[in-house]
């Protein structure tokens, strides 16, 4: 998930060696994905999931590129489970699995929709059709409008709506967001696709019955590194320092931190003062403003001279 306003300059790394680590990367990914399609069914937990998606790629040799967001009907992005997380799948939900791999700084993301229950199936298809269409018209030179446009297009074939304040983004070293921007829909931005670049291009599709744009949640569980600061609190400063020890350049989630405080009130309390110390950033649940159901679909690809390459397969 992309703000626009997150640009950020790559690190330099040469071409084939970043592609290696990228399809490694995007390999793993995938897997992850189709792990998830085993693993979800009503009544299991999300935190098992989570835990075995996260573990599969750390125990594969592999860095977590963002934590496990497992996000259910209205919500769009940025559901991770908290470390006491009970909550467990129903048979009507519609679940988006968001995951990817690193590698070295070379990161991958991509993402599915399951649908449990079988009425929002055409939704999911949507999502995808719009991913597969979008991604025929990706080569060098390209528009990000047209895949916009594209995208849009599907998705009123199918009688959907994309939602327009989320998109995809390109994807840098150490940098899960960078530029350009992917819009859902025709924005008029004529920016071209460079030959060589990495992005990511994930429609977010809702209902009519949805508003076509997210606001902001009430749970917060990913967080990410933003800068030094002084706290007060001796659990704070122990917790910036794990922190800053272990999630310097990637979001990372707050179960990742259970083991620093004494307890679950200290470690809320504690990720609330870095917080508002602004040693962290936080990366609240995204809902569809009209609670209209989504689905995503996401790939990862590098971009050339007359197509692309798909990374997360």
């Amino acid at each position: 998930m992309f703000d626009e306003n997150e640009f950020e300059k790559d690190f330099e790394i040469d071409e084939e060696t970043h592609r290696k680590l990228a399809l490694e990367a995007g390999a793993i990914s995938y897997k992850a994905l189709q792990k998830a399609k085993d693993m979800i069914k009503p009544g299991v937990k999300l935190l098992d999931v989570a835990v075995s998606l996260e573990s599969f790629v750390t125990e594969s040799g592999f860095d977590i590129a963002f934590p496990a967001n497992i996000s259910i009907n209205e919500q769009a992005a940025h559901y991770t489970p908290s470390f006491e997380d009970v909550k467990t799948f129903g048979e009507n939900d519609i679940i988006k699995v968001d995951f990817g791999a690193g590698k070295h700084g070379v990161l991958a993301d991509c993402a599915i929709t399951i649908d449990l229950s079988g009425n929002n199936q055409k939704l999911a298809d949507a999502s995808y059709d719009a991913l597969q269409n979008a991604i025929s018209t990706v080569k060098a030179g390209a528009k990000v409008r047209d895949i916009g446009k594209e995208i849009e297009r599907t998705a009123a074939k199918y009688g959907f709506k994309p939602i327009k304040n989320l998109g995809g983004h390109g994807v840098g070293i150490h940098d899960l967001h960078s530029s350009p921007f992917i819009p859902n829909y025709d924005n008029g931005d004529d920016t071209e696709l460079e030959e060589g670049a990495y992005i990511a291009i994930e429609p977010f599709l809702t209902t009519q019955q949805g508003k076509g744009m997210v606001i902001n949640g009430d749970i917060v569980e990913i967080y990410a590194f933003s800068q030094p600061s002084g706290v007060r609190q001796s659990a704070s400063r122990a917790m910036l320092e794990a922190i800053q020890s272990r999630y310097m350049s990637e979001p990372f989630a707050l179960r990742w931190l259970s083991d620093i405080p004494k307890n679950k009130f200290e470690l809320y309390l504690s990720i609330r003062e870095l917080m508002r110390a602004g040693a962290v950033e936080p990366f609240p649940v995204l809902v569809e403003g009209g609670n209209g159901m989504v689905a995503q679909s996401e790939a990862e690809v590098l971009v050339t001279k007359d197509g692309c390459e798909i990374i997360t397969k």
